[in-house]
């Protein structure tokens, strides 16, 4: 067992820098984190100010370089999961199996609660429940806004928004994101909900949620169109 070495005397590292002066030559950077006096007076030294500055900008630098690696995981992150839920949906040879594997991508990649896919379309065949959407159904009338704008949504949804989407268990969807799905092709809705009240929420970026959209409408024109 090692045993615990004695602090050092100021004595000693007194001593220690006047026998080694060239001691701050070679560590430098151990000036950054000093306190140094300069025999001035009242007045504040330029070496004070200028190691001041130093300090304050190094800090600055920092930071910067922790919110960009912060940037680069997240970055990393989003890649991954994207990358996950095409190869699913490329996986997929049928409807039934695109919306079975982008329930379970979304779910232990995403961390998603409730996934609603909804078609705007006849087709009274699907072997899937509530995944196509008559047209003039009256269950599109809370959609109303979104559909028009063509852009996401976050936050809270209606009660309205919430049964048509997702049921019985509209009351446990705190959060949620509908997305409209406006192509030439193919109209609908995608929702993705959490039990989370901030997961998401109106001031969230447009950006990821419509490259998903574009990502998952494109696979399902594909496969639409194999029927």
């Amino acid at each position: 067992m090692n045993e615990q070495l004695p602090e050092l005397t100021s004595a000693q590292v007194e001593d220690y820098l006047r026998k080694h002066p060239e001691f701050f030559h070679e560590h430098l950077s151990l000036l950054e984190h000093m306190s140094i006096p300069h025999p001035t007076g009242n007045a504040v030294s330029l070496i004070s100010k200028q190691l001041e500055l130093f300090r304050s900008r190094h800090h600055d630098m920092e930071n910067q370089l922790t919110a960009l690696i912060e940037i680069a995981r997240d970055n990393d992150t989003s890649l991954n999961r994207m990358h996950k839920l095409t190869l699913a949906l490329l996986d997929a040879t049928t409807l039934e199996e695109a919306v079975a594997n982008l329930d379970t991508v979304l779910s232990e990649y995403f961390l998603i609660d409730f996934v609603a896919v909804r078609i705007i379309k006849h087709n009274p065949d699907t072997a899937i429940t509530n995944l196509f959407i008559e047209p003039d159904s009256k269950d599109l009338e809370p959609f109303a806004g979104e559909l028009a704008s063509s852009q996401p949504k976050c936050g809270r949804p209606t009660m309205a928004q919430a049964r048509v989407l997702f049921g019985e268990l509209a009351f446990e969807v705190k959060s949620c994101a509908i997305i409209p799905m406006a192509f030439t092709e193919l109209e609908g809705i995608l929702a993705i909900g959490s039990r989370e009240e901030g997961r998401f929420h109106y001031s969230m970026g447009n950006l990821f949620l419509n490259q998903m959209s574009e990502i998952i409408g494109t696979r399902l024109i594909t496969l639409l169109q194999q029927n």
